[in-house]
């Protein structure tokens, strides 16, 4: 019979192992380990995201039952409890590394000019309860975790994440994210600050995000707006000169002001740095802020960010590292193939696939029956 490779083997050909050995390399990841490798664990918790497991039981009991293919993708069977001890301590920065490379990697193979990104910020919040939570208490009876990222709205995938305790605010993270000179950056009232603003502006990028209510404009300048349409005016002022009682604004430049009326009936104030698009090319990109929402809500639901494989800090870095890096493979692995459009669709047929003997792009069926020419055939 001849070999096919399994799906979840097709999908780890899009891992840098390289990259994968040198970070573990770095790290010292696999000083001292006997039972399970670093390579291994990460096998496994890809294995729990991709097939959808919510515990390490279920991931224990799932890598038991395809023992006999884990060879092939460089996996094992291990122990729930050495599984667990490896979240606990195995560096999660490695993980965060190797995300990173794979992003890096992906962005180069997309030709674009300087400029020409898009790229939404924003951040989710995620509960936990129980032992090795306290690390992200934020009161007598709740804790939890944020989620911050960087998405190619163009390319629809994360960039960069990191994560926090829920109490960390917005604009502290993004004040660590590294920017893009000259792209495009969207965001909402969580990134309301003026010095930050400043330096994306004096690095040449566009910003595109919404005033608060109460923040005054002092007009300079009144544009002209297409009647009977969604946009209500469209003015270029000044920000107030301080963006609190003992701090001034350095952000000293002028901004638009697009005020724009949405299906809901509500009216939005949407800021610019750029004085130059027109009032509508800048109420859409703001609306483009709904494809990180997507995002997140995919992730959560097909994806394994809801539950939790260890509550410690560290155990919560590297599971939500990973389910990036399942995404990420996800989204190369449907690149190779033109059958199945819907990421979706795609996601779930190869959950439902991962261990069987398939192609990628024979998700839906079988393989084909090969042609049989009659005059090489033989009998017996």
């Amino acid at each position: 019979m001849r070999h096919k490779n399994s799906v979840l083997h097709d999908l780890l050909k899009h891992v840098p192992w390289g990259e994968f050995d040198r970070l573990v390399s770095e790290h010292r990841a696999d000083k001292h380990v006997r039972r399970l490798s670093t390579k291994s664990q990460f096998v496994a918790l890809l294995y729990g995201q991709l097939s959808g497991a919510t515990s390490l039981r279920e991931i224990v009991g799932g890598l038991e039952s395809h023992a006999a293919r884990l060879y092939h993708v460089g996996g094992r069977t291990v122990s729930r409890s050495t599984l667990a001890d490896a979240n606990t301590v195995r560096p999660s920065a490695l993980f965060g590394d190797l995300f990173a490379a794979m992003v890096s990697k992906a962005q180069r193979g997309l030709r674009r000019a300087v400029g020409e990104a898009t790229y939404l910020i924003d951040s989710t919040g995620i509960r936990l309860s129980g032992l090795g939570s306290d690390w992200a208490r934020f009161s007598a009876n709740a804790c939890g975790a944020k989620a911050h990222v960087i998405y190619d709205a163009d390319a629809d995938r994360p960039i960069y994440a990191a994560v926090t305790a829920a109490n960390v605010n917005d604009i502290t993270a993004a004040q660590a994210m590294p920017i893009e000179a000259g792209a495009t950056y969207v965001f909402d009232l969580g990134y309301y600050d003026y010095g930050w603003w400043a330096k994306m502006d004096a690095a040449g990028c566009r910003i595109v995000t919404r005033f608060k209510s109460n923040t005054p404009l002092t007009v300079t300048a009144t544009l002209d707006i297409p009647e009977g349409g969604a946009i209500l005016s469209d003015r270029i002022g000044l920000l107030p000169r301080r963006q609190a009682m003992s701090r001034k604004n350095p952000f000293s430049d002028p901004v638009r002001e697009v005020r724009v009326r949405i299906d809901t009936g509500k009216v939005l104030r949407i800021l610019s740095n750029d004085l130059d698009a027109t009032a509508q090319e800048i109420a859409d990109l703001y609306k483009r802020r709904w494809a990180i929402e997507l995002f997140f809500r995919w992730v959560k639901q097909t994806l394994k960010i809801r539950h939790f494989l260890g509550n410690s800090e560290n155990a919560v870095r590297i599971q939500i590292a990973v389910a990036l890096i399942a995404f990420l493979l996800l989204r190369m692995a449907q690149a190779t193939q033109k059958t199945i459009q819907s990421p979706l669709a795609f996601a779930r047929l190869v959950r439902a696939n991962l261990m069987h003997r398939k192609r990628i792009d024979r998700l839906i069926g079988g393989d084909p029956q090969p042609r049989i020419d009659p005059n090489q055939m033989v009998l017996l």
